[in-house]
């Protein structure tokens, strides 16, 4: 996964369905950029970047179908966000995208919510490896930074649709 004048840092496959890249971003030393594709009807999609309105739906989807597993995973978000660091050095981001470790972390993760696999858009797998590279990409460029948390309440709130869609959409 290839853009143009961006450094590859690591390329993670996830169930052979989605393919996660990480970038060296530009907004600080040891931001990241995170982009994936989905091997959909025969091909692998054009590189997309991941939004959180995407991710937030999917989650509301897996809520109706298993209202329980949903909120045990949301509750283990919310869990890993408040122990998720910034990146500081190139050690520690080595150590981040170490992807055997990564994936190996994810997998044994991903199957305590079994019964969302068949839910919504996106594996449970690709929802928490995203979640947690969102979560460090965005305390890397702001240690103050708020919004995805804000994101993962409200979605355990069952607050209504507007609130949700409102924050996940925010600029």
């Amino acid at each position: 996964m290839q853009i143009r004048n961006k450094k590859l840092l690591a390329e993670i496959p996830v169930n052979g369905t989605y393919m996660i890249g990480v970038y060296q971003g530009g907004l600080s030393d040891y931001d990241i950029l995170i982009k994936y594709r989905q091997y959909e009807n025969g091909k692998w999609s054009r590189i997309r970047t991941p939004k959180h309105i995407h991710w937030a739906v999917d989650i509301m989807i897996k809520h109706y179908s298993d209202a329980e597993a949903t909120d045990r995973l949301l509750d283990f978000l919310i869990s890993l966000w408040e122990h998720a660091t910034p990146i500081t050095s190139e050690e520690e981001r080595s150590r981040l995208l170490d992807t055997a470790t990564l994936i190996e972390e994810v997998n044994n993760e991903a199957s305590r919510y079994a019964s969302l696999a068949q839910h919504g858009e996106y594996s449970v797998k690709f929802l928490i490896l995203l979640a947690k590279l969102l979560m460090i990409q965005e305390k890397t460029n702001r240690t103050d930074a708020y919004m995805f948390r804000r994101l993962l309440e409200q979605l355990r709130e069952h607050n209504d649709i507007f609130r949700i869609v409102s924050t996940a959409t925010y600029r």
